[in-house]
Protein backbone atom coordinates (compact mmCIF):
# COMPACT_ATOMS: atom_id res chain seq x y z
CA UNK A 1 0.00 0.00 0.00
CA UNK A 2 2.84 2.38 0.74
CA UNK A 3 4.27 1.82 -2.72
CA UNK A 4 0.90 2.71 -4.21
CA UNK A 5 0.76 5.91 -2.18
CA UNK A 6 4.07 7.22 -3.52
CA UNK A 7 3.30 6.31 -7.14
CA UNK A 8 1.53 9.64 -7.90
CA UNK A 9 4.50 11.52 -6.43
CA UNK A 10 6.94 9.57 -8.60
CA UNK A 11 4.84 10.30 -11.70
CA UNK A 12 4.70 13.99 -10.78
CA UNK A 13 8.48 14.10 -10.31
CA UNK A 14 9.04 12.47 -13.71
CA UNK A 15 6.67 14.98 -15.28
CA UNK A 16 8.47 17.92 -13.67
CA UNK A 17 11.86 16.64 -14.76
CA UNK A 18 10.55 16.19 -18.30
CA UNK A 19 9.12 19.71 -18.40
CA UNK A 20 12.34 21.10 -16.97
CA UNK A 21 14.34 19.35 -19.69
CA UNK A 22 12.01 20.65 -22.45
CA UNK A 23 12.15 24.19 -21.09
CA UNK A 24 15.93 24.04 -20.90
CA UNK A 25 16.20 22.85 -24.50
CA UNK A 26 13.75 25.54 -25.60
CA UNK A 27 15.80 28.23 -23.85
CA UNK A 28 18.98 26.89 -25.48
CA UNK A 29 17.43 27.14 -28.95
CA UNK A 30 16.00 30.59 -28.32
CA UNK A 31 19.44 31.84 -27.31
CA UNK A 32 20.71 31.16 -30.84
CA UNK A 33 20.56 33.96 -33.40
CA UNK A 34 19.05 33.51 -36.84
CA UNK A 35 22.49 33.05 -38.36
CA UNK A 36 23.55 30.57 -35.69
CA UNK A 37 20.47 28.46 -36.44
CA UNK A 38 21.38 28.36 -40.13
CA UNK A 39 25.08 27.72 -39.53
CA UNK A 40 24.28 24.72 -37.33
CA UNK A 41 22.04 23.11 -39.96
CA UNK A 42 23.46 21.06 -42.83
CA UNK A 43 20.38 21.85 -44.90
CA UNK A 44 21.32 25.53 -45.12
CA UNK A 45 25.03 25.43 -45.98
CA UNK A 46 24.47 27.38 -49.22
CA UNK A 47 22.51 30.09 -47.44
CA UNK A 48 25.06 30.23 -44.62
CA UNK A 49 27.91 30.72 -47.09
CA UNK A 50 25.94 33.31 -49.07
CA UNK A 51 25.29 35.34 -45.91
CA UNK A 52 28.95 35.21 -44.98
CA UNK A 53 30.05 36.18 -48.48
CA UNK A 54 27.82 39.28 -48.41
CA UNK A 55 28.54 40.20 -44.76
CA UNK A 56 24.88 39.75 -43.90
CA UNK A 57 25.81 37.16 -41.31
CA UNK A 58 26.63 40.04 -38.96
CA UNK A 59 23.15 41.52 -39.49
CA UNK A 60 21.43 38.24 -38.66
CA UNK A 61 23.73 37.77 -35.66
CA UNK A 62 22.69 41.10 -34.15
CA UNK A 63 20.00 42.17 -31.71
CA UNK A 64 17.48 43.67 -34.14
CA UNK A 65 14.44 41.47 -34.85
CA UNK A 66 14.03 40.10 -38.38
CA UNK A 67 11.89 37.65 -40.29
CA UNK A 68 13.94 35.50 -42.67
CA UNK A 69 12.57 33.41 -45.52
CA UNK A 70 15.27 30.77 -45.73
CA UNK A 71 15.86 28.85 -48.99
CA UNK A 72 17.32 25.42 -48.32
CA UNK A 73 20.19 23.85 -50.26
CA UNK A 74 17.92 22.39 -52.94
CA UNK A 75 16.38 25.82 -53.49
CA UNK A 76 19.83 27.36 -53.99
CA UNK A 77 20.93 24.57 -56.34
CA UNK A 78 17.85 25.29 -58.46
CA UNK A 79 18.64 29.00 -58.43
CA UNK A 80 22.23 28.40 -59.57
CA UNK A 81 21.14 26.07 -62.36
CA UNK A 82 18.54 28.51 -63.68
CA UNK A 83 21.08 31.34 -63.60
CA UNK A 84 23.80 29.33 -65.33
CA UNK A 85 26.10 29.46 -62.30
CA UNK A 86 28.22 26.53 -61.16
CA UNK A 87 28.70 27.92 -57.64
CA UNK A 88 27.77 30.83 -55.40
CA UNK A 89 31.21 32.31 -56.00
CA UNK A 90 30.18 33.02 -59.60
CA UNK A 91 27.25 35.17 -58.50
CA UNK A 92 28.32 38.84 -58.24
CA UNK A 93 28.44 39.79 -54.57
CA UNK A 94 26.15 42.81 -54.91
CA UNK A 95 23.63 40.75 -56.90
CA UNK A 96 23.68 38.05 -54.25
CA UNK A 97 23.36 40.58 -51.42
CA UNK A 98 20.34 42.21 -53.05
CA UNK A 99 18.74 38.80 -53.54
CA UNK A 100 19.30 37.82 -49.91
CA UNK A 101 17.90 41.11 -48.61
CA UNK A 102 14.76 40.32 -50.59
CA UNK A 103 14.30 37.40 -48.18
CA UNK A 104 14.43 39.58 -45.06
CA UNK A 105 11.78 41.71 -43.36
CA UNK A 106 12.14 43.92 -40.33
CA UNK A 107 10.36 42.68 -37.22
CA UNK A 108 9.03 39.26 -36.37
CA UNK A 109 6.11 37.85 -38.38
CA UNK A 110 4.76 34.56 -37.05
CA UNK A 111 3.22 32.10 -39.48
CA UNK A 112 -0.28 32.45 -38.06
CA UNK A 113 -0.13 36.24 -38.53
CA UNK A 114 0.35 36.17 -42.30
CA UNK A 115 -2.42 37.85 -44.27
CA UNK A 116 -2.60 38.29 -48.02
CA UNK A 117 -1.16 41.62 -49.11
CA UNK A 118 2.01 43.58 -49.78
CA UNK A 119 4.87 43.82 -47.30
CA UNK A 120 8.17 45.79 -47.45
CA UNK A 121 11.41 43.80 -47.59
CA UNK A 122 14.90 44.86 -46.51
CA UNK A 123 15.92 45.22 -50.16
CA UNK A 124 15.88 48.57 -51.98
CA UNK A 125 14.56 49.06 -55.51
CA UNK A 126 16.98 49.94 -58.30
CA UNK A 127 14.73 52.92 -59.03
CA UNK A 128 14.99 54.56 -55.62
CA UNK A 129 15.80 53.86 -52.00
CA UNK A 130 12.33 52.56 -51.23
CA UNK A 131 12.00 48.96 -50.01
CA UNK A 132 10.92 46.41 -52.58
CA UNK A 133 7.43 45.08 -51.95
CA UNK A 134 6.61 41.41 -51.59
CA UNK A 135 3.18 39.95 -52.31
CA UNK A 136 2.22 37.37 -49.72
CA UNK A 137 -0.74 35.15 -50.49
CA UNK A 138 -2.23 33.23 -47.57
CA UNK A 139 -4.96 30.72 -48.39
CA UNK A 140 -5.99 28.11 -45.82
CA UNK A 141 -2.69 28.62 -43.99
CA UNK A 142 -0.69 27.96 -47.16
CA UNK A 143 1.66 30.93 -47.65
CA UNK A 144 3.16 31.82 -51.05
CA UNK A 145 5.66 34.62 -51.66
CA UNK A 146 5.60 36.62 -54.93
CA UNK A 147 3.85 33.67 -56.55
CA UNK A 148 7.05 31.65 -56.83
CA UNK A 149 8.11 30.43 -53.39
CA UNK A 150 6.18 28.65 -50.64
CA UNK A 151 6.81 28.42 -46.92
CA UNK A 152 7.34 24.73 -46.13
CA UNK A 153 8.23 25.10 -42.45
CA UNK A 154 7.30 28.06 -40.29
CA UNK A 155 8.16 29.52 -36.91
CA UNK A 156 11.72 28.51 -36.18
CA UNK A 157 12.35 31.03 -33.41
CA UNK A 158 15.67 32.69 -32.71
CA UNK A 159 16.85 35.27 -30.20
CA UNK A 160 16.58 37.98 -32.88
CA UNK A 161 13.57 36.92 -34.90
CA UNK A 162 11.96 34.04 -36.72
CA UNK A 163 12.88 31.82 -39.67
CA UNK A 164 10.43 30.43 -42.24
CA UNK A 165 11.88 27.79 -44.55
CA UNK A 166 10.96 28.25 -48.24
CA UNK A 167 11.19 25.82 -51.16
CA UNK A 168 12.63 28.26 -53.73
CA UNK A 169 14.79 31.36 -53.90
CA UNK A 170 12.51 34.40 -54.18
CA UNK A 171 13.51 36.41 -57.28
CA UNK A 172 13.76 40.19 -57.30
CA UNK A 173 10.28 41.35 -58.34
CA UNK A 174 9.52 43.24 -61.52
CA UNK A 175 6.11 44.77 -62.16
CA UNK A 176 4.95 41.67 -64.01
CA UNK A 177 5.79 39.62 -60.90
CA UNK A 178 3.05 41.38 -58.94
CA UNK A 179 0.50 41.22 -61.78
CA UNK A 180 0.94 37.47 -62.08
CA UNK A 181 1.22 36.76 -58.33
CA UNK A 182 -1.59 38.90 -56.92
CA UNK A 183 -4.87 36.97 -57.03
CA UNK A 184 -6.73 40.29 -57.07
CA UNK A 185 -5.08 41.01 -60.44
CA UNK A 186 -5.88 37.64 -62.01
CA UNK A 187 -8.02 39.16 -64.78
CA UNK A 188 -5.30 41.67 -65.64
CA UNK A 189 -2.86 38.77 -65.90
CA UNK A 190 -5.23 37.07 -68.35
CA UNK A 191 -5.50 40.28 -70.36
CA UNK A 192 -1.77 40.95 -70.75
CA UNK A 193 -1.07 37.33 -71.73
CA UNK A 194 -3.89 36.92 -74.26
CA UNK A 195 -2.30 34.99 -77.11
CA UNK A 196 -3.65 37.19 -79.90
CA UNK A 197 -2.10 40.41 -78.59
CA UNK A 198 0.42 42.03 -80.93
CA UNK A 199 2.19 43.67 -77.98
CA UNK A 200 4.21 41.64 -75.47
CA UNK A 201 3.06 43.31 -72.26
CA UNK A 202 4.82 40.86 -69.89
CA UNK A 203 8.13 41.80 -71.55
CA UNK A 204 7.35 45.51 -71.25
CA UNK A 205 6.52 45.15 -67.55
CA UNK A 206 9.73 43.15 -67.06
CA UNK A 207 12.00 45.79 -68.62
CA UNK A 208 15.00 46.33 -66.36
CA UNK A 209 15.51 49.75 -64.87
CA UNK A 210 17.78 51.82 -67.11
CA UNK A 211 16.34 50.40 -70.33
CA UNK A 212 13.45 52.21 -71.99
CA UNK A 213 10.61 52.44 -71.19
CA UNK A 214 11.58 51.63 -67.56
CA UNK A 215 11.14 52.78 -64.92
CA UNK A 216 7.39 52.33 -65.27
CA UNK A 217 4.30 53.37 -63.38
CA UNK A 218 1.44 50.88 -63.74
CA UNK A 219 -2.18 51.49 -62.78
CA UNK A 220 -3.47 47.94 -62.41
CA UNK A 221 -7.24 47.30 -62.56
CA UNK A 222 -8.40 44.70 -60.07
CA UNK A 223 -10.65 41.76 -60.89
CA UNK A 224 -13.86 43.65 -60.14
CA UNK A 225 -12.80 46.43 -62.51
CA UNK A 226 -12.69 43.97 -65.41
CA UNK A 227 -16.05 42.45 -64.46
CA UNK A 228 -17.56 45.95 -64.41
CA UNK A 229 -15.94 46.72 -67.77
CA UNK A 230 -17.55 43.70 -69.43
CA UNK A 231 -20.90 44.74 -68.02
CA UNK A 232 -20.35 48.29 -69.23
CA UNK A 233 -19.47 47.09 -72.74
CA UNK A 234 -22.23 44.45 -72.66
CA UNK A 235 -19.75 41.68 -73.34
CA UNK A 236 -19.65 38.20 -71.84
CA UNK A 237 -15.91 37.55 -71.64
CA UNK A 238 -12.51 39.20 -71.92
CA UNK A 239 -11.82 37.47 -75.24
CA UNK A 240 -14.76 39.39 -76.75
CA UNK A 241 -12.80 42.66 -76.61
CA UNK A 242 -11.15 43.11 -80.01
CA UNK A 243 -7.35 43.02 -80.05
CA UNK A 244 -6.65 46.66 -81.09
CA UNK A 245 -8.98 47.97 -78.37
CA UNK A 246 -7.45 45.75 -75.68
CA UNK A 247 -3.92 46.74 -76.72
CA UNK A 248 -4.70 50.44 -76.55
CA UNK A 249 -6.60 50.00 -73.29
CA UNK A 250 -3.66 48.25 -71.63
CA UNK A 251 -1.27 50.92 -72.91
CA UNK A 252 -3.40 53.51 -71.10
CA UNK A 253 -2.49 51.89 -67.79
CA UNK A 254 1.28 52.28 -68.19
CA UNK A 255 3.36 55.43 -67.84
CA UNK A 256 6.91 55.12 -69.16
CA UNK A 257 10.19 56.48 -67.81
CA UNK A 258 8.82 57.46 -64.41
CA UNK A 259 8.29 55.89 -60.99
CA UNK A 260 5.33 58.03 -59.93
CA UNK A 261 4.60 57.49 -56.25
CA UNK A 262 1.38 58.65 -54.64
CA UNK A 263 3.28 61.63 -53.25
CA UNK A 264 4.15 62.67 -56.82
CA UNK A 265 0.48 63.00 -57.80
CA UNK A 266 -1.43 66.26 -57.60
CA UNK A 267 -4.72 67.75 -58.74
CA UNK A 268 -5.18 68.12 -62.50
CA UNK A 269 -1.88 66.38 -63.18
CA UNK A 270 -1.63 65.19 -66.77
CA UNK A 271 -0.04 61.75 -67.09
CA UNK A 272 1.27 60.68 -70.47
CA UNK A 273 0.64 56.95 -70.62
CA UNK A 274 2.00 54.78 -73.43
CA UNK A 275 -1.47 55.04 -75.00
CA UNK A 276 -2.46 58.64 -74.35
CA UNK A 277 -3.20 61.21 -71.68
CA UNK A 278 -5.11 60.68 -68.44
CA UNK A 279 -5.59 63.07 -65.51
CA UNK A 280 -4.72 62.44 -61.88
CA UNK A 281 -6.36 64.14 -58.91
CA UNK A 282 -5.81 63.76 -55.17
CA UNK A 283 -8.54 65.87 -53.52
CA UNK A 284 -10.89 63.51 -51.72
CA UNK A 285 -8.64 60.57 -52.54
CA UNK A 286 -6.34 59.67 -55.43
CA UNK A 287 -8.18 59.20 -58.73
CA UNK A 288 -7.59 58.95 -62.46
CA UNK A 289 -9.86 60.37 -65.14
CA UNK A 290 -9.76 59.04 -68.70
CA UNK A 291 -10.86 60.68 -71.93
CA UNK A 292 -14.44 59.55 -71.34
CA UNK A 293 -14.60 61.36 -67.99
CA UNK A 294 -14.70 57.96 -66.30
CA UNK A 295 -13.09 58.13 -62.87
CA UNK A 296 -10.97 55.34 -61.38
CA UNK A 297 -10.13 55.30 -57.69
CA UNK A 298 -6.60 54.31 -56.74
CA UNK A 299 -7.31 51.85 -53.94
CA UNK A 300 -3.81 50.46 -53.23
CA UNK A 301 -0.78 52.74 -53.48
CA UNK A 302 2.96 52.50 -53.97
CA UNK A 303 3.68 48.81 -54.56
CA UNK A 304 7.38 49.04 -55.35
CA UNK A 305 9.03 46.74 -57.89
CA UNK A 306 12.64 46.79 -59.02
CA UNK A 307 11.71 48.48 -62.31
CA UNK A 308 8.86 50.75 -61.27
CA UNK A 309 5.81 51.18 -59.09
CA UNK A 310 2.31 49.72 -59.27
CA UNK A 311 -0.97 51.19 -58.01
CA UNK A 312 -4.22 49.19 -57.99
CA UNK A 313 -7.34 50.89 -59.40
CA UNK A 314 -11.00 49.94 -59.25
CA UNK A 315 -11.95 50.78 -62.85
CA UNK A 316 -10.42 50.00 -66.23
CA UNK A 317 -9.17 53.13 -68.04
CA UNK A 318 -10.62 53.30 -71.55
CA UNK A 319 -8.89 55.04 -74.47
CA UNK A 320 -12.12 56.36 -76.01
Amino acid sequence: MKRLNILPQILLLISLLSCSKDDSEHQMVIQQTIFEHLASSMGYSYLTYALQKTDLDDVLNGTEDYTLYAPNNNAFIGFLMRGGYSSLDEVPTETLKKLLLNHVMAGQIRYRDFKSGYYPTACSSDVNDRPLSMYINQVNMRVTLNGSSRIIQGNVYASNGVIHAVNAVIPIPSLVTFVMADTNLYNLGLAITRNDLTVDFPSILSTENGSAPAPLTVFAPNNTAFVDLLNELELERLSSIDEPTLNLTLYHHVVGETNALSTDLSDNLILNTLGGKITANISGGATLTDGNERVSNIITLDIQANNGVLHIVDKVILPF
